[in-house]
């Protein structure tokens, strides 16, 4: 990596807080509170306990686009936590993955299931929203490289994969690669907004309006930023390890 590594017994705290991914990039469900307290506030709580125990490295895994002026609740209390962290442990470091996906997680799998079983499939607005997923394995080893990194700078990483999608081409190359052919439809958001508030009526709602809310925000990586490159990483792409995935169920 052309960097001394840290300390052998360096004291690192490297701290998660994630709401369950569904059909679209950094999906979240629950109302403002619950957001509140897993985005800031125990990303405060962890912070402050860890300057006070004298650790010398703290990562906060927080998501490409946290911004506490965003209109999404869910970017927006993301980027709640990063000023909370920042103003509690001045040199925490933040790493910003893209939607991640992997083997049996919430967000590539459930996407292949729903293309295998609608031959007919809803899509979000026209599926021009622009994603870039990166692969979890490659996000940890981009983490375990920071953790690693003598210097404490640049203080912020942001990862996503190899190749940029609208979220329409998105769905047809992974359909492609599982040999499906699906009628891709377009519906308005304005209709998911509505079938989004029919379903928070229930409980543990299928699909809620913050959801809806961020299949409109592209989630792709700053040029800007460092990010795998800079840490001599490699990503993988969505296509080689959905073929693997396959190949693997038989």
């Amino acid at each position: 990596m052309g960097s001394r590594s840290a300390p052998i017994g360096t004291p690192v705290v490297c701290q998660v807080h994630e709401l369950d991914q569904q059909v679209g990039p950094h999906a979240a469900r629950g109302p403002t509170s619950v957001l509140i307290h897993i985005h800031v506030e125990s990303a405060q709580r962890v912070a402050d306990q860890a300057l006070r125990a004298g650790v010398d490295r703290l990562i906060h895994i927080s998501g490409i686009g946290a911004d506490a002026a965003s209109q999404s609740r869910y970017i927006r209390k993301r980027g709640e936590g990063e000023l909370v962290v920042r103003a509690a442990f001045v040199e925490a470091l933040f790493i910003r993955p893209a939607v991640m996906f992997g083997p049996d997680d919430a967000f590539l799998t459930t996407i292949l299931k729903l293309l295998r079983q609608l031959p007919i499939y809803p899509m979000f607005g026209r599926g021009r929203t622009r994603l870039q997923p990166a692969y979890v394995e490659d996000v940890a080893e981009a983490v375990a490289r920071v953790i690693g990194r003598a210097e404490t700078h640049p203080t912020i990483f942001e990862f996503g994969g190899p190749r940029v999608y609208s979220y329409e081409q998105f769905l047809r190359a992974v359909a492609h690669q599982a040999g499906l052919a699906p009628l891709l439809f377009p519906i308005p958001f304005a209709v998911w907004h509505a079938l989004a508030w029919a379903s928070e009526i229930l409980p543990g709602p299928p699909l809620t309006r913050n959801q809806v809310d961020l299949m409109k925000i592209d989630t792709v990586s700053s040029p800007e930023m460092p990010g795998f490159v800079e840490l001599e990483i490699s990503p993988h792409s969505v296509e080689a390890i959905l073929q693997k995935m396959l190949s693997n169920r038989g």
